[in-house]
């Protein structure tokens, strides 16, 4: 009988620590793991999940995109960026709609941010100015820089 309760704990505890979530961040002591930056907002984070259940924390979307040049995309399940609307709130970045503009600050310089509402993007766009961006066409256009 403890054989079997042993086994069923073990089996229960393998479960629960391979979720493939994202993990809470904790400001002002998380690091980057890309430019290994203290992590002091939640406008501009980001997290690549692996299948695995291993969560990379970003200070920024920019330093998500240039990490994943070096991982194998086949492992990770997840990525996810702030809503810039909604700090703090994560939202798949394959249907995240981004802008680009010299009059939105971000961490590492790239004036990159994330939004899951294209309503709240083209309002910040008319006010701030930029450019819109997709998940590919913003992976493409920092990737194709070299930073």
């Amino acid at each position: 009988m403890n054989c079997r309760f042993l086994i069923a704990l073990l089996s229960l505890s393998t479960v629960v620590s391979c979720s493939i979530e994202p993990a809470k961040v904790n400001y002002g002591t998380d690091t980057c793991h890309y430019c290994q930056m203290t992590i002091v907002e939640g406008k501009h984070t980001s997290q690549m999940v692996t299948k695995k259940g291993k969560v990379y924390k970003y200070d920024s979307i920019e330093c998500l995109i240039k990490d994943t040049a070096s991982k194998d995309s086949n492992s990770v399940a997840l990525f996810v960026v702030a809503d810039f609307a909604n700090p703090g709130s994560l939202i798949d970045a394959g249907e995240a709609m981004y802008l680009v503009s010299d009059r939105i600050p971000s961490p590492m310089g790239a004036n990159l941010s994330a939004f899951s509402s294209l309503e709240q993007l083209d309002a910040l766009k008319q006010e701030k100015g930029g450019t819109s961006y997709t998940w590919e066409e913003i992976r493409q256009e920092i990737l194709g820089k070299g930073n």
